[in-house]
């Protein structure tokens, strides 16, 4: 079989850069060992948000009668029927990747896919069978996999990753989700909504590190209001499995601490599937653990390329995929810009929801830049108000020279949807004045961006 494309990994990188590649006329396959789609959205991204929304509702159903809404007889959540409903959503996604890889006239092999020599693909399938394809770009995009930590060794049914915190058989009464980015945030927040005493353990000072520190602070105190032990600046040293329950030994600033719980989620990162795929073979250099590609993902072997969690950047899904449109429209002989990693949006969907893109007030302050600082609270804002949800804030940072928006924080309701608009602001370099001339509708939560512009610059009316 030969193809002037071949991509290796279906998942948000993958596929995206496999349909780009079709449209622009080059003859595609796809090579996949497991559910098209890849983590995203069978074991990520969808999946997850699918479980979010499910203690969305329920929490609206715990709290109907504050918005004058009188529900008779108890309100439960079915964590069974939470679970089957998540399998469900990320099956019809993988399914619709099917769809659109037949509509691009995309072939699909089936097996693992690792490099044989110069433009050769060797697919092992899962009976043992072996086929090579030939191809004369060959696109690597496999993506990335729970970190294993020594001291906390997945067992699968005690201490577990993210893949077996979606499809546990029932609900555990008590968990420690041991740190604190997107992955641990979320399952803490979906399994604390719904009932199971959750202890939340982060190394670093906040929950959500690499966000601005006003943010984390905000999350912190949401996650506390719901009943999440927080524990930060602290870490756990080891778990033991031999007894009914875990016990959990986790050294914090007030000395050695032991947890009792049903499960452990390590949410401690993610590592890179590069193993096996035939790198050292063809000669292919790493740099840091991760593939090393210039501005167009072309690694030192004319004609393979990677893309999304195995080269450095965020290892976010909406990366990859710009990641694998990038590369493929520079195969096809067009001029892409290279990706501006500076200007890449990053979401938690806890709730209250978590959005950022640019540089924190730490990180402004540290390069130099003379701030002008815009911060406006929901509680402040009409339709937070009436939603019932007014914890949270828009933070706006601007170099006081010349008004650049250097960085923009978000924490509150649907604040993932409202991060788009910052992220084009920073692209067309519109000033902190713009954005307060900018008309914003009323009622809504996105009034709050122009509002923070307006405090950076002490033109704020609604506060």
């Amino acid at each position: 079989m030969k193809y002037q494309v071949v991509v290796v990994g279906s998942g948000p990188g993958g596929y995206v850069a496999a349909i780009r590649a079709s449209q622009l006329g080059l003859k595609t396959a796809v090579i996949e060992r497991s559910e098209l789609g890849g983590i995203c959205l069978n074991w990520g991204c969808i999946p997850t948000k699918s479980l979010l929304k499910s203690a969305q509702v329920f929490d609206y159903a715990k709290n109907a009668a504050n918005y004058g809404v009188d529900i008779v007889g108890d309100i439960k959540p079915n964590f069974e029927n939470m679970v089957a409903r998540s399998r469900e959503v990320a099956s019809g996604m993988s399914k619709g990747i099917q769809y659109l890889f037949k509509k691009n006239n995309i072939d699909i092999i089936t097996g693992f896919g690792k490099l044989a020599g110069e433009g050769k693909v060797e697919v092992k399938a899962e009976d043992g069978t072996i086929t090579v394809v030939e191809a004369d770009h060959i696109i690597l995009a496999t993506g990335a996999r729970s970190k294993q930590l020594p001291n906390l060794p997945q067992d699968g049914e005690k201490i577990i990753g993210y893949r077996k915190a979606l499809t546990l058989d029932k609900q555990p009464k008590s968990m420690v989700v041991v740190g604190s980015g997107a992955i641990g945030s979320e399952f803490a927040y979906f399994y604390g909504s719904i009932g199971t005493k959750v202890t939340l353990v982060e190394f670093l000072p906040n929950v959500v590190p690499n966000e601005d520190e006003d943010v984390s602070k905000q999350l912190g105190r949401s996650f506390k209001k719901m009943g999440i032990d927080v524990m930060v600046k602290s870490a756990v040293e080891k778990v033991d499995t031999s007894g009914d329950l875990c016990v959990v030994t986790v050294s914090t600033p007030k000395g050695e601490k032991t947890i009792e719980a049903d499960v452990v989620l390590s949410a401690v990162g993610i590592a890179p599937n590069i193993e096996g795929i035939g790198l050292e073979e063809v000669g292919i250099i790493l740099e840091h653990g991760k593939i090393k590609v210039d501005d167009y993902y072309q690694t030192n072997i004319p004609g393979v390329y990677a893309i999304g969690d195995i080269v450095h950047g965020p290892a976010l899904a909406h990366v990859a995929s710009a990641e694998g449109i990038c590369c493929v429209e520079k195969i096809a002989g067009h001029t892409p810009e290279p990706i501006d990693y500076k200007n890449i949006p990053g979401c938690t969907y806890t709730m209250p929801e978590v959005a950022s893109v640019g540089m924190t007030e730490a990180a402004a302050k540290e390069a130099g830049y003379e701030l002008k600082i815009g911060k406006f609270p929901f509680t402040a804002s009409g339709k937070a108000s009436a939603a019932g949800n007014k914890d949270g804030f828009v933070k706006l940072i601007f170099d006081a020279k010349y008004g650049e928006l250097l960085g923009a924080h978000l924490i509150g309701l649907n604040v993932t949807e409202m991060i788009a608009e910052l992220v084009v602001a920073r692209k067309l370099e519109i000033t902190g004045m713009e954005l307060i001339k900018t008309i914003h509708p009323h009622p809504t939560m996105s009034e709050a961006i122009m509002e923070a512009a307006a405090a950076a610059y002490d033109e704020v009316i609604h506060m």
